[in-house]
Protein backbone atom coordinates (compact mmCIF):
# COMPACT_ATOMS: atom_id res chain seq x y z
CA UNK A 1 0.00 0.00 0.00
CA UNK A 2 2.97 2.36 0.47
CA UNK A 3 3.98 2.34 -3.22
CA UNK A 4 0.60 3.63 -4.53
CA UNK A 5 0.65 6.51 -2.02
CA UNK A 6 4.12 7.46 -3.25
CA UNK A 7 2.91 7.35 -6.83
CA UNK A 8 -0.10 9.49 -5.94
CA UNK A 9 2.13 12.08 -4.23
CA UNK A 10 4.43 12.13 -7.26
CA UNK A 11 1.38 12.59 -9.51
CA UNK A 12 0.18 15.58 -7.42
CA UNK A 13 3.65 17.14 -7.50
CA UNK A 14 3.80 16.80 -11.28
CA UNK A 15 0.36 18.39 -11.67
CA UNK A 16 1.35 21.26 -9.34
CA UNK A 17 4.52 22.02 -11.30
CA UNK A 18 2.57 21.98 -14.55
CA UNK A 19 -0.06 24.36 -13.14
CA UNK A 20 2.62 26.79 -11.85
CA UNK A 21 4.39 26.75 -15.21
CA UNK A 22 1.11 27.39 -17.00
CA UNK A 23 0.28 30.29 -14.61
CA UNK A 24 3.70 31.91 -15.07
CA UNK A 25 3.48 31.57 -18.85
CA UNK A 26 -0.01 33.05 -18.75
CA UNK A 27 1.25 36.07 -16.75
CA UNK A 28 4.09 36.61 -19.20
CA UNK A 29 1.64 36.44 -22.09
CA UNK A 30 -0.70 38.89 -20.36
CA UNK A 31 2.10 41.38 -19.65
CA UNK A 32 3.26 41.23 -23.25
CA UNK A 33 -0.27 41.81 -24.51
CA UNK A 34 -0.63 44.87 -22.24
CA UNK A 35 2.25 46.74 -23.93
CA UNK A 36 1.45 50.42 -24.44
CA UNK A 37 1.03 51.23 -28.13
CA UNK A 38 3.50 53.67 -29.71
CA UNK A 39 2.41 57.29 -30.04
CA UNK A 40 1.13 58.52 -33.35
CA UNK A 41 3.87 59.80 -35.68
CA UNK A 42 4.26 63.55 -36.14
CA UNK A 43 2.70 64.89 -39.32
CA UNK A 44 5.61 66.19 -41.42
CA UNK A 45 5.31 69.16 -43.75
CA UNK A 46 6.69 69.26 -47.28
CA UNK A 47 8.56 72.00 -49.10
CA UNK A 48 10.94 72.63 -52.00
CA UNK A 49 14.50 73.86 -52.22
CA UNK A 50 13.37 77.15 -53.77
CA UNK A 51 10.83 77.82 -51.02
CA UNK A 52 13.27 76.99 -48.22
CA UNK A 53 15.97 79.27 -49.64
CA UNK A 54 13.42 82.09 -49.90
CA UNK A 55 12.22 81.46 -46.32
CA UNK A 56 15.77 81.47 -44.95
CA UNK A 57 16.71 84.65 -46.81
CA UNK A 58 13.53 86.37 -45.66
CA UNK A 59 14.33 85.63 -42.01
CA UNK A 60 17.91 86.82 -42.54
CA UNK A 61 16.68 90.12 -43.98
CA UNK A 62 13.96 90.63 -41.37
CA UNK A 63 16.26 90.75 -38.33
CA UNK A 64 18.17 94.06 -38.27
CA UNK A 65 18.80 94.32 -34.52
CA UNK A 66 17.97 92.58 -31.26
CA UNK A 67 17.75 93.77 -27.68
CA UNK A 68 17.36 90.71 -25.48
CA UNK A 69 17.32 89.80 -21.80
CA UNK A 70 18.71 86.30 -21.59
CA UNK A 71 20.06 83.55 -19.39
CA UNK A 72 23.29 81.92 -20.55
CA UNK A 73 24.66 78.52 -19.65
CA UNK A 74 28.27 77.82 -20.56
CA UNK A 75 29.43 74.28 -21.20
CA UNK A 76 33.16 73.89 -21.81
CA UNK A 77 35.83 71.26 -22.28
CA UNK A 78 38.00 69.79 -19.56
CA UNK A 79 40.66 72.48 -20.05
CA UNK A 80 38.23 75.31 -19.44
CA UNK A 81 39.11 77.64 -16.58
CA UNK A 82 38.08 81.15 -15.66
CA UNK A 83 35.29 83.19 -14.26
CA UNK A 84 32.43 81.51 -16.09
CA UNK A 85 33.23 78.21 -14.38
CA UNK A 86 32.26 79.80 -11.08
CA UNK A 87 28.85 80.85 -12.41
CA UNK A 88 27.56 77.96 -14.50
CA UNK A 89 24.43 79.88 -15.48
CA UNK A 90 24.30 83.66 -15.68
CA UNK A 91 21.71 86.29 -16.47
CA UNK A 92 22.51 88.98 -18.96
CA UNK A 93 21.76 91.07 -22.00
CA UNK A 94 22.57 90.82 -25.69
CA UNK A 95 22.42 93.91 -27.85
CA UNK A 96 23.27 93.49 -31.52
CA UNK A 97 22.82 95.46 -34.72
CA UNK A 98 23.61 94.72 -38.35
CA UNK A 99 26.10 94.31 -39.81
CA UNK A 100 28.45 93.28 -36.98
CA UNK A 101 27.99 95.33 -33.79
CA UNK A 102 27.31 93.31 -30.66
CA UNK A 103 27.49 93.76 -26.89
CA UNK A 104 27.04 90.93 -24.39
CA UNK A 105 26.85 91.45 -20.62
CA UNK A 106 26.82 88.56 -18.16
CA UNK A 107 25.65 89.11 -14.58
CA UNK A 108 25.42 87.17 -11.35
CA UNK A 109 21.80 86.00 -11.01
CA UNK A 110 19.66 88.01 -8.55
CA UNK A 111 22.55 90.25 -7.45
CA UNK A 112 23.10 91.72 -10.91
CA UNK A 113 26.87 92.27 -10.58
CA UNK A 114 28.67 92.11 -13.93
CA UNK A 115 30.74 88.99 -14.56
CA UNK A 116 31.86 90.10 -18.01
CA UNK A 117 31.17 92.85 -20.53
CA UNK A 118 32.03 92.15 -24.18
CA UNK A 119 31.76 94.20 -27.38
CA UNK A 120 32.81 93.73 -30.98
CA UNK A 121 32.37 95.67 -34.21
CA UNK A 122 33.41 92.75 -36.38
CA UNK A 123 37.01 94.01 -36.58
CA UNK A 124 38.13 94.29 -32.94
CA UNK A 125 36.77 92.86 -29.72
CA UNK A 126 37.03 94.10 -26.12
CA UNK A 127 36.21 92.07 -23.01
CA UNK A 128 36.23 93.35 -19.42
CA UNK A 129 36.35 90.74 -16.63
CA UNK A 130 35.94 92.59 -13.28
CA UNK A 131 36.80 89.65 -11.01
CA UNK A 132 40.20 89.29 -12.71
CA UNK A 133 40.69 93.02 -13.21
CA UNK A 134 41.52 92.29 -16.86
CA UNK A 135 40.62 94.09 -20.07
CA UNK A 136 41.11 91.87 -23.12
CA UNK A 137 41.34 93.16 -26.68
CA UNK A 138 42.28 91.68 -30.03
CA UNK A 139 41.33 91.24 -33.69
CA UNK A 140 37.87 89.76 -34.16
CA UNK A 141 39.03 87.28 -36.79
CA UNK A 142 41.76 85.81 -34.59
CA UNK A 143 40.89 82.13 -34.16
CA UNK A 144 44.13 80.78 -32.70
CA UNK A 145 43.24 78.91 -29.51
CA UNK A 146 44.49 80.74 -26.42
CA UNK A 147 46.38 79.12 -23.55
CA UNK A 148 43.62 80.59 -21.37
CA UNK A 149 40.31 79.18 -22.67
CA UNK A 150 38.33 82.08 -21.17
CA UNK A 151 39.95 84.16 -23.91
CA UNK A 152 38.38 81.92 -26.57
CA UNK A 153 34.92 83.24 -25.73
CA UNK A 154 34.45 86.07 -28.21
CA UNK A 155 31.41 88.33 -28.68
CA UNK A 156 31.57 88.08 -32.47
CA UNK A 157 31.01 84.32 -32.24
CA UNK A 158 27.43 85.18 -31.31
CA UNK A 159 26.96 87.57 -34.23
CA UNK A 160 26.83 84.69 -36.69
CA UNK A 161 24.26 82.94 -34.52
CA UNK A 162 22.05 86.03 -34.23
CA UNK A 163 22.33 87.38 -37.77
CA UNK A 164 22.17 85.05 -40.75
CA UNK A 165 24.01 85.70 -44.00
CA UNK A 166 21.56 85.43 -46.92
CA UNK A 167 22.24 82.77 -49.51
CA UNK A 168 23.47 84.53 -52.69
CA UNK A 169 21.43 83.83 -55.84
CA UNK A 170 24.55 82.54 -57.57
CA UNK A 171 25.56 80.13 -54.80
CA UNK A 172 25.19 76.42 -55.60
CA UNK A 173 22.85 74.78 -53.08
CA UNK A 174 22.30 71.06 -52.59
CA UNK A 175 18.97 69.80 -51.26
CA UNK A 176 18.34 66.59 -49.33
CA UNK A 177 16.18 64.88 -46.73
CA UNK A 178 17.89 63.71 -43.54
CA UNK A 179 17.09 62.16 -40.17
CA UNK A 180 17.70 59.22 -37.89
CA UNK A 181 17.22 55.69 -39.17
CA UNK A 182 13.95 55.60 -37.19
CA UNK A 183 12.61 58.64 -39.07
CA UNK A 184 10.35 57.41 -41.83
CA UNK A 185 9.94 59.65 -43.74
CA UNK A 186 13.07 61.70 -42.85
CA UNK A 187 12.48 64.43 -40.23
CA UNK A 188 14.62 67.20 -41.77
CA UNK A 189 15.31 69.06 -44.98
CA UNK A 190 18.94 70.16 -45.39
CA UNK A 191 20.33 72.88 -47.63
CA UNK A 192 24.08 72.58 -48.22
CA UNK A 193 25.57 75.85 -49.49
CA UNK A 194 28.84 75.32 -51.34
CA UNK A 195 31.46 77.71 -52.68
CA UNK A 196 34.63 77.59 -54.73
CA UNK A 197 37.86 77.42 -52.77
CA UNK A 198 39.20 80.98 -52.70
CA UNK A 199 42.45 80.47 -50.80
CA UNK A 200 44.54 79.68 -53.86
CA UNK A 201 45.88 81.95 -56.60
CA UNK A 202 44.56 81.73 -59.22
CA UNK A 203 41.18 80.74 -57.75
CA UNK A 204 40.65 76.99 -57.61
CA UNK A 205 37.81 75.15 -59.28
CA UNK A 206 37.51 72.90 -56.23
CA UNK A 207 34.33 73.07 -54.15
CA UNK A 208 34.03 73.36 -50.37
CA UNK A 209 31.10 73.34 -47.97
CA UNK A 210 30.26 76.79 -46.61
CA UNK A 211 27.30 75.87 -44.39
CA UNK A 212 24.46 73.44 -43.85
CA UNK A 213 20.99 74.68 -42.93
CA UNK A 214 18.56 72.23 -41.32
CA UNK A 215 14.78 72.68 -41.38
CA UNK A 216 12.54 70.71 -39.02
CA UNK A 217 9.71 69.28 -41.10
CA UNK A 218 7.37 69.42 -38.10
CA UNK A 219 7.05 73.22 -38.64
CA UNK A 220 9.67 74.07 -41.36
CA UNK A 221 11.56 76.36 -38.98
CA UNK A 222 15.35 76.44 -39.10
CA UNK A 223 16.59 74.10 -36.37
CA UNK A 224 20.32 74.04 -37.04
CA UNK A 225 23.03 75.93 -38.95
CA UNK A 226 26.53 74.50 -39.34
CA UNK A 227 29.41 76.56 -40.74
CA UNK A 228 32.68 75.09 -42.02
CA UNK A 229 36.25 76.19 -42.60
CA UNK A 230 38.07 75.52 -45.92
CA UNK A 231 39.46 72.25 -44.51
CA UNK A 232 35.93 70.94 -43.98
CA UNK A 233 36.01 71.18 -40.18
CA UNK A 234 33.05 72.62 -38.30
CA UNK A 235 33.58 76.17 -37.08
CA UNK A 236 30.17 76.52 -35.45
CA UNK A 237 27.22 74.22 -34.89
CA UNK A 238 24.22 76.34 -33.86
CA UNK A 239 20.83 74.90 -32.90
CA UNK A 240 17.55 76.84 -32.74
CA UNK A 241 14.31 75.82 -31.05
CA UNK A 242 11.13 77.15 -29.43
CA UNK A 243 10.38 79.73 -32.13
CA UNK A 244 8.06 82.48 -30.89
CA UNK A 245 6.45 85.72 -32.06
CA UNK A 246 8.03 89.02 -31.00
CA UNK A 247 6.08 91.94 -32.37
CA UNK A 248 5.84 91.55 -36.13
CA UNK A 249 8.70 89.04 -36.32
CA UNK A 250 9.60 85.56 -35.16
CA UNK A 251 12.72 84.46 -33.32
CA UNK A 252 13.90 81.34 -31.42
CA UNK A 253 13.83 81.42 -27.63
CA UNK A 254 16.54 78.74 -27.41
CA UNK A 255 19.93 79.07 -29.14
CA UNK A 256 22.82 76.67 -28.53
CA UNK A 257 26.18 77.79 -29.92
CA UNK A 258 28.79 75.03 -30.12
CA UNK A 259 32.35 76.06 -31.08
CA UNK A 260 34.44 72.83 -31.10
CA UNK A 261 37.76 74.53 -31.92
CA UNK A 262 37.22 77.10 -29.16
CA UNK A 263 36.36 74.44 -26.55
CA UNK A 264 32.97 75.73 -25.46
CA UNK A 265 29.22 75.55 -25.96
CA UNK A 266 26.98 78.42 -24.94
CA UNK A 267 23.26 77.86 -24.43
CA UNK A 268 21.10 81.00 -24.60
CA UNK A 269 17.52 81.28 -23.41
CA UNK A 270 15.70 84.45 -24.53
CA UNK A 271 13.55 85.84 -21.70
CA UNK A 272 12.54 89.14 -23.34
CA UNK A 273 13.25 90.38 -26.86
CA UNK A 274 12.74 93.51 -28.93
CA UNK A 275 13.44 93.27 -32.64
CA UNK A 276 14.61 95.94 -35.06
CA UNK A 277 14.84 99.00 -32.84
CA UNK A 278 17.50 101.56 -33.74
CA UNK A 279 20.52 101.32 -31.43
CA UNK A 280 22.89 104.28 -31.04
CA UNK A 281 26.60 103.66 -31.66
CA UNK A 282 27.63 104.57 -28.10
CA UNK A 283 25.99 101.37 -26.81
CA UNK A 284 28.78 99.43 -28.53
CA UNK A 285 31.67 101.34 -26.95
CA UNK A 286 33.60 99.72 -24.08
CA UNK A 287 36.51 101.68 -22.63
CA UNK A 288 39.22 100.10 -20.50
CA UNK A 289 38.51 100.93 -16.84
CA UNK A 290 41.33 102.60 -14.85
CA UNK A 291 43.86 100.40 -13.03
CA UNK A 292 42.97 97.26 -14.99
CA UNK A 293 45.44 94.95 -16.68
CA UNK A 294 45.46 95.17 -20.48
CA UNK A 295 45.73 91.80 -22.24
CA UNK A 296 46.27 91.87 -26.00
CA UNK A 297 44.93 88.51 -27.16
CA UNK A 298 47.06 87.23 -30.02
CA UNK A 299 50.27 88.79 -28.71
CA UNK A 300 50.77 86.07 -26.09
CA UNK A 301 52.75 82.94 -27.11
CA UNK A 302 50.71 80.02 -28.51
CA UNK A 303 49.73 77.28 -26.09
CA UNK A 304 52.70 75.03 -25.31
CA UNK A 305 55.38 77.55 -26.24
CA UNK A 306 57.77 79.38 -23.93
CA UNK A 307 56.06 82.50 -22.55
CA UNK A 308 57.57 85.89 -23.14
CA UNK A 309 59.36 87.65 -20.29
CA UNK A 310 57.21 90.73 -20.88
CA UNK A 311 53.98 90.90 -18.88
CA UNK A 312 51.14 93.36 -19.46
CA UNK A 313 51.29 96.42 -17.27
CA UNK A 314 48.21 97.62 -15.39
CA UNK A 315 46.75 100.78 -16.84
CA UNK A 316 47.15 103.72 -14.43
Amino acid sequence: MIRPKRNFREFLATISIALVATFVAGCATSQKAAKTPASAPIALLTSTKTDLIAQYNQQAQNVKSINAAVTMTLIAGSAYTGVIKQYHQVSGFILAQQPADIRVIGQVPVVGTNIFDMVSDGKTFHIFIPSRNEFLTGPARLERPSAKPIENLRPQHLTGAIFWTPIPPSAPVLFEEAGDTSDVPPRYYVLTVVATANSSTPPSSEWEIARKIWFDRADLHVSRVQTYDPAGEILADIRYSDWDSFGAGRYPRQIAVNRPANDYELQIHVVRLTLNETVSADHFVLQQPPRTQLVRVGDEPPAGSTPSATTPEPKP
